[in-house]
């Protein structure tokens, strides 16, 4: 195996929730990797005509305790996605990033494990295969799979046929690279970003017949991103970033989720960084926090499940909690 090779995280910040996300995100990585050599780097959009109100992290403690930890606020302007789609954020913010390696967490990762022992090859771009079959949604009578996916492939002319898993069958959803976008990386973050955003832009405003029926929200970065990686020569992870989604990442999404969900581990770091006294004072106004951890809903959660046979369907996980009064979005 080669050497590790360092690398930036980047992920984004801005007011609300995902400050105190990002706050779990950098404990958890000071906790688990204390030796990791690389930036945190948050990249955080600027107000400008596509956010009607600021959508920066306001200065005061909870900033201050970000830079204690060791981020970086990157500053990046929103020039066609902004409030409409922030999740339009982890694609313009790569332009704004060092010409360095990097790997892209959402906000909502905890990390559980020394990142910096992944050695992957940056310049073949992957991304995280934790995901449903979200996308497209088959319609009877309408285009399949197989279409749906090859017309977006034909539009900007990559090799549709060399994507394929033929471990799966014709028409099966796994069959067709589909990646969740909570994690994803490349050795340029300009070149990747310039062309997810140019992809991005074109399913939008230009979508091929075959997706005329198919709903674009909020799944458009995960449509463009598997055709952006496919462009550059990658595709599906290798067995140098099985640590990601295992024993290295857990992408959590809520909190209710990483109870009921995570394993022993990503709760013993979570409850280990959010119980750290200069963490706790402000995790206690996140009510995720409050009620999941301090107020031990959590553990409540968690004993509803069996994490060695969960359901197949995050849908039912969540509607058990929505039915226990212990759903927090």
């Amino acid at each position: 195996m080669p050497p590790a090779r360092p690398f930036n995280i980047a992920a984004v910040v801005q007011r609300g929730r995902l400050g105190h996300e990002a706050l779990l995100l950098a404990a958890s990585l000071r906790a688990a990797d204390p030796g990791f050599q690389g930036r945190l780097l948050l990249a955080e959009p600027q107000p400008g005509p596509l956010w009607p109100e600021d959508p920066r992290l306001p200065k005061g403690a909870l900033r201050d305790r970000l830079e204690e930890l060791g981020a970086e606020f990157v500053p990046f302007d929103s020039k066609v996605f902004g409030a409409a789609y922030a999740i339009g954020n982890k694609i313009e913010m790569l332009a704004a990033l060092p010409h360095e390696p990097f790997l892209f967490l959402d906000t909502d990762t905890l990390v559980t494990g020394p990142l910096s022992t992944l050695a992957p090859d940056f310049s073949r771009p992957s991304a995280s295969m934790k995901r449903e079959d979200t996308w497209p949604v088959i319609e009877l009578y309408g285009p399949g799979y197989a279409e749906t996916w090859a017309a977006l492939y034909d539009r900007f002319g990559l090799d549709f046929a060399g994507s394929l898993d033929l471990s799966w069958p014709d028409e099966h959803w796994q069959r067709y690279m589909y990646f969740n976008a909570g994690w994803f990386l490349h050795d340029s973050p300009q070149d990747f970003g310039r062309r997810f955003l140019d992809y991005a832009e074109t399913i939008h405003k230009d979508r091929p017949a075959a997706l005329v029926c198919q709903e674009l929200w909020p799944w458009l970065d995960q449509i463009a991103l598997p055709l952006v990686i496919a462009s550059f020569g990658g595709g599906r992870p290798g067995t140098d970033l099985a640590g990601l989604d295992s024993d290295l990442t857990l992408h959590y999404r809520t909190l209710p989720l990483l109870y009921a969900t995570g394993s022993d581990l990503a709760v013993h770091v979570l409850e280990t960084v959010a119980k750290e006294k200069e963490n706790r004072r402000l995790l206690r106004d996140w009510e995720q926090a409050k009620q999941m951890v301090y107020q031990n809903r959590g553990r409540k959660a968690r004993a509803l499940f069996d994490q060695r046979d969960l359901p197949r369907r995050e849908k039912v996980i969540r509607n058990t909690l929505r039915r226990e009064g212990l759903w927090l979005r």
